[in-house]
């Protein structure tokens, strides 16, 4: 089978190309803006007629879709979130290949959700900010472009490599802060907000199996559990083995606040807001039946297993 995949060197593209190069009847080939893609396309200025004829010299069977942005402004999100699908989906119509497309959504899309519910592939959407926006305006082009297709909504994902700038991400390089400086307390905000984590590697299987299935429209990635920051944040320091306490300072609910020290915040200046970037407010669960049912896929790695891993990494960071 030839797989095309696009955004192999992002977050969850690394691990989807991982998953699909152990399969010995893949051919994968991938297609990005950097150097050391295969094949060099930007598709957000690229144009649909340069990448039609890649595809009929190629001939994939299946082109998977895991490039994207998650920061910018309202405009770069479009340009890289919707226009590029928009190129994609041009180019599979217009191309002889007849390949499949599985495309990476997320739970962004459907926006704040009532607590304690699950969220359903049938829920309507109202994505809570641009990024949720750019991304289900995307969706909305891979189903009604007539292609073969699925769109897979990932919920928030985690594990390794997840970017330092991530809500998880910022809590583990804080209690390395705190670790390497001997503070014996570490003070958090805006640990209510509750999401669906689900592993990266999770992720990229469920890829792989919608790649090989015939599953259409649009399939939840999640666990089905929500878990709340602060219990995170606790299962985190024991992975760490930080023997501090964890003072949680009042903030906005969908806000997370990480104290400084940092060349912006430094000691002595009120904590730095990030506001938890998905628009999602305070809490988002998957409900993961039709992925069970359709793909026959189940989350296997545990939330534990993917924070100690997320420290791993921060803790190597110097």
């Amino acid at each position: 089978m030839r797989v095309l995949l696009i955004g192999a060197n992002g977050y969850l593209g690394r691990y989807v190309a991982d998953r699909l190069l152990a399969d010995p009847a893949v051919q994968l080939t991938a297609l990005g803006r950097g150097d050391d893609a295969d094949v060099r396309f930007d598709l957000a200025t690229g144009s649909p007629g340069a990448l039609t004829r890649f595809l009929d010299a190629v001939h994939p069977g299946v082109v998977v879709n895991c490039a994207g942005a998650t920061r910018g402004g309202a405009r770069e999100l479009t340009r890289h979130n919707t226009v590029a699908v928009a190129t994609i989906c041009e180019s599979l119509r217009r191309s002889s290949c007849g390949a499949r497309l599985v495309h990476l959504g997320c739970g962004s899309e459907y926006g704040p959700s009532q607590p304690g519910s699950s969220t359903a592939e049938d829920a309507v959407p109202r994505p809570g900010g641009p990024y949720g926006v750019s991304k289900l305006a995307a969706t909305e082009l891979v189903l009604g472009s007539g292609l073969d297709a699925v769109v897979l909504r990932i919920f928030s994902p985690v594990g390794p490599g997840t970017p330092a700038g991530s809500p998880l991400g910022r809590l583990a390089e804080a209690m390395r802060r705190a670790m390497q400086s001997g503070d014996s307390e570490l003070k958090l905000g805006g640990l209510g907000v509750q999401r669906d984590f689900v592993d990266v590697r999770d992720v990229a299987r469920a890829v792989h199996a919608a790649s090989l299935s015939a599953a259409q429209g649009v399939v939840n990635i999640g666990t089905g559990r929500a878990v709340r920051l602060r219990e995170a944040a606790s299962v985190l320091a024991r992975v760490a083995g930080f023997g501090g306490a964890l003072h949680e300072i009042d903030s906005p609910p969908a806000r997370l606040v990480i104290p400084g020290p940092s060349p912006e915040h430094p000691v002595g200046s009120p904590p730095a807001t990030y506001p938890y970037p998905d628009g999602c407010g305070t809490w988002q669960q998957a409900d993961v039946r039709t992925a069970r049912d359709r793909l026959g896929w189940r989350p296997r790695i545990g939330l534990e297993e993917s924070l100690a891993d997320i420290w791993m990494e921060a803790a190597c960071r110097i």
